[in-house]
Order: structure tokens, then C-alpha cells, then sequence
């Protein structure tokens, strides 16, 4: 399969330096690392704010920019749709004048009223077309200025930190709506983020970016098991991305059992119905070790694997482990004191221990 986006730059921005190549094929491309690390100037590159020094930008198969060729093509015909913390709608405007604003910049073929009646159904934003701005709760003016940027038909649609102004409530209440956009509208979407949980639920591809360079480029559950950039949004967050089936649910307990290929997991219910596909996140100090299959412990999952690796002894006195279960990688962290203790090492044959209220599931 043939790219969607390619990007292979190299730009100057004061004393920082940005160094970046990286190639997607995924539905959603998420741009992930600590602030500051270059995300947003590789977007702004991207859309055609920046003129890189060097470097080649690829759309879908358009160059937008080669610098040895000669090629900058302008923002205003990339047909990239743009959507930032902020919504910037235009205050004096209703909802519905906010939308077709994003018309203007469409191809002249653009469809009319059919593409707003389903860009509304999309994004559940039919019912606020006579509002203003100022009467829209901070999820409602996100979901307004997507369907905007929907509307110019973009090639690509570009979201920096689409959520990073909301409160918890709010990001609840938008990330279903990004997730629609990414399984069918069929734009592709480059996502800045420096939230795990965001890029665990949204994310087909992970681009990690740390000091103005790509790290790690690949599926997102390969990327974020890898010991190099586990630690990369922080310690405390670092885990495993393990996809799943909905295998069925204990109404009486309230779980949901998930059939994984490392085994079965039982979490806490999940509205997803049996035979659904679900992402679970297990952060890696929530995984505990044994040598052998425990007996007369409370938690429900019990996954038996290998370990792969392990990882550099730092200061902190804790290791990360790669543990293969089944085919699935799992990240756990111990002490170091532990890991000497079990006596651990690549090919040490482990039980992986996770309590049911550990995982975080959809």
C-alpha cells in the first residue's frame, strides 16, 4: 500500500532544530511526544505555514513540497483541513454560517445541502445550527469547527491538540465523533497529541517525536510496547495496546470478557456489545510477575508468556520488561530488586498478573 502522507524535513526554528522523516498508510496518523518535542511545526509544515529549508512533504500522492525540486505548493490549494485547540469559530456567526463557511474554500464540484445533512449526522451537531459561539459548551465548538474544515473537502485533515482545552467531561464526550471521522469519512487524519489515552483510542499509526526527531514510526500497539519509547509521555503512563474481541458479558458482575490472542481478559463492563472490537490499555506498573501460575489471588487475569526483553537499569531502582504472551506484547515494570530476585532474564518462561479494575478499556 502506497503512503498516504510523506514527510522528510529538515528546518531551523531559532536554537531548535527539527530533523523529521516518517511515511503513514494509517486512517489516523497521531503525532505524539512531549510539548515542545516539534509536532506542531511538522503540522504547520504540513499545512503550508512553514517553508522548510529542506525537505519533501507528500498528500495522497501530491507533492506539496520538495525544496530541491522547487515545490512549495501554497496553503490555500493543499485542500487541508485544519482544526486547532481552539475552534475559532467566528462569534457573529450562527452555527450553520460557521459551517458553510468551510465551502468557500471547497472545489468548485462541492456538494450542497446532502454534504451538510450528513457532515451534521456525523458529528451530532444538527440540532445547534441557529446558536452562536457564545451559547456552545467547549465539545460543541470542537465537533462545529470539524465539520468546517469537513466541509472545504479536504485531501488530509489536520487536528493539533483538538482536545487539550477541554475539561475530562467534554473530551468523554468528542472522542466517539474523531473516531467516526476516522473509520468513515474516509479523509485521512494527521492527530497531534501528547496524551496516551487519546492516541491509545484513536491512533492506526504512532509517529513519536522527541527533540525535533521521529523515534518510532509503525502500528500504534507495536510502537507503544517498545521499551525506547515507553517511557516517552512519562513513566506512570508507559503500558501495553492489546486489541480485542467482545466475547460476551456477566451481567451479575458487571465484566465484560474479551478474547485477545494473549488469552482471555476479564475487565470492567463495557457498552461495546459481543463481537464488537475494542483497544485495551494496560499500564505497565499494573503488571505482576510470577514465576509459575499463581494460586489463591484475587485478580482474574493470568496471561502466561516469555520475556523478550529487558530493559536499561536506570536510576529510578525499576526496569521495564517485554513479556510475549501468545503473540501479544506486554509491558510490565519492576524493580530491579525483583528482577533479580525471579532471577529474569530473555527467555525466562512468567505468569503476567493484572488485575481486572487495572485495564483500561473503551
Amino acid at each position: 500500500m502506497n503512503p498516504v502522507i510523506e514527510v522528510s524535513v529538515r528546518h531551523r526554528l531559532g536554537a531548535f532544530e527539527l530533523d523529521a522523516s516518517f511515511e503513514s498508510t494509517g486512517r489516523l496518523t497521531a503525532l505524539f511526544g512531549r510539548s515542545g518535542s516539534g509536532k506542531t511545526s511538522l503540522v504547520e509544515i504540513i499545512a503550508g505555514l512553514i517553508s522548510p529549508a529542506q525537505g519533501r512533504v507528500v498528500v495522497d500522492g501530491q507533492v506539496l513540497v520538495d525544496t530541491q525540486a522547487g515545490v512549495f505548493v501554497p496553503k490555500h490549494r493543499r485542500r487541508i483541513g485544519y482544526v486547532f485547540q481552539d475552534a475559532r469559530l467566528f462569534p457573529h456567526l450562527s452555527v450553520r454560517q460557521n459551517l458553510l463557511f468551510g465551502r468557500w474554500f471547497s472545489p468548485r464540484d462541492a456538494a450542497s445541502g446532502s454534504e451538510l445533512a450528513g457532515v451534521l449526522d456525523l458529528l451530532g451537531i444538527g440540532h445547534l445550527l441557529e446558536r452562536r459561539p457564545g451559547a456552545l459548551s467547549g465539545g460543541e465548538k470542537q465537533r462545529v469547527a470539524i465539520g468546517r474544515a469537513l466541509l472545504s473537502k479536504p485531501r488530509l485533515l489536520l487536528m493539533d491538540e483538538p482536545l487539550a482545552s477541554l475539561d475530562e467531561a467534554r473530551k468523554a464526550e468528542i472522542l466517539p465523533y474523531i473516531e467516526r471521522l476516522r473509520d468513515e469519512i474516509g479523509v485521512p487524519i494527521v492527530y497531534v497529541s501528547h496524551s496516551v489515552v487519546e492516541v491509545v483510542r484513536l491512533a492506526t499509526t504512532l509517529v513519536t517525536v522527541d527533540q525535533g526527531r521521529v523515534t518510532a514510526c509503525g502500528p500504534t500497539g507495536e510502537v507503544m510496547s517498545r521499551l525506547d519509547v515507553a517511557g516517552l509521555s512519562g513513566a506512570v503512563e508507559a503500558g501495553s495496546i492489546i486489541e480485542a474481541r467482545v466475547a460476551g458479558h456477566e451481567e451479575g458482575y458487571d465484566l465484560t470478557r474479551l478474547e485477545t490472542r494473549a488469552g482471555t481478559l476479564q475487565v470492567a463492563r463495557s457498552a461495546v456489545p459481543p463481537g464488537g472490537r475494542v483497544r485495551v490499555r494496560i499500564l505497565a506498573s499494573d503488571v505482576l510477575i510470577s514465576l509459575g501460575p499463581p494460586v489463591g489471588v484475587s485478580a482474574l487475569n493470568i496471561l502466561p508468556g516469555r520475556v523478550v526483553e529487558i530493559g536499561a537499569r536506570g536510576r529510578s531502582g525499576a526496569v521495564e520488561l517485554l513479556i510475549d504472551c501468545g503473540g501479544e506484547t506486554l509491558l510490565a515494570r519492576l524493580t530491579v530488586k525483583s528482577v533479580d530476585a525471579l532471577g529474569l532474564a530473555a527467555g525466562s518462561p512468567v505468569h503476567a498478573v493484572i488485575k481486572s479494575v487495572s485495564i483500561e478499556g473503551p
